[in-house]
């Protein structure tokens, strides 16, 4: 069966009202913004952006994601095997990931920032989950689903909350900490391979 295609003015819009709520976090607090800002922004009225988000935070929603699978999903996604390589990657990866988006947080409005900061992480944390647990299927395919599961969430827990710890309480480069921090990421690595 075909996908159906989306009509290309439809992507762009959606597109042009997530950059206009990008835009505007940068100027007000998230509380102060309304879907009026956000169509002005976007050179739309207020019916057309209903027609594509039902309100702020499902505009939030879908910028965040997209902002998530720009800069991190997409260079997540091409590792194939999970291994000493791969962590290191990931934990780099995740760390430049932090730095970019505290260096914005100059730019922009640390309070409306921090207010979606748990969804960030939290939709981060949901994406690494499913790399770890793919890759750990892959390779383990006798390991029953749950032990994977539990593996997983060990794993890109480990590997996200060491990406955390360097960020805010490390003054080691992200490869100086991710040389320190790996034998304990691989010793659990290990155990699943029991």
């Amino acid at each position: 069966m075909e996908a159906l295609k989306v009509d290309p003015r439809i992507i762009r819009t959606r597109k042009l009202l997530m950059d206009a709520f990008m835009k505007i976090i940068k100027k007000k607090e998230f509380k102060d913004i309304t879907i009026n800002d956000i169509a002005e922004e976007g050179t739309v009225n207020r019916a057309t952006f209903y027609s594509h988000f039902q309100d702020k935070y499902d505009v939030m929603d879908a910028a965040i994601t997209e902002d998530i699978e720009e800069r991190l999903i997409k260079n997540l996604s091409q590792y194939d095997r999970l291994n000493e390589e791969t962590i290191v990657k990931v934990f780099l990866t995740l760390t430049k990931f932090h730095t970019e988006r505290s260096e914005e947080l100059s730019s922009q409005c640390r309070r409306s920032y921090e207010s979606f900061y748990s969804i960030i992480e939290q939709k981060v944390k949901k994406e690494l989950e499913e790399l770890v647990y793919s890759l750990l299927v892959k390779q383990q395919p006798k390991l029953d689903s749950e032990a994977s599961k539990i593996g997983a969430a060990v794993l890109s827990w480990g590997i996200y909350g060491a990406s955390i710890d360097w960020q805010h309480n490390s003054s080691l480069s992200a490869e100086q900490y991710i040389k320190i921090a790996l034998p304990f990421i691989v010793t659990e690595l290990n155990n699943l391979k029991g």
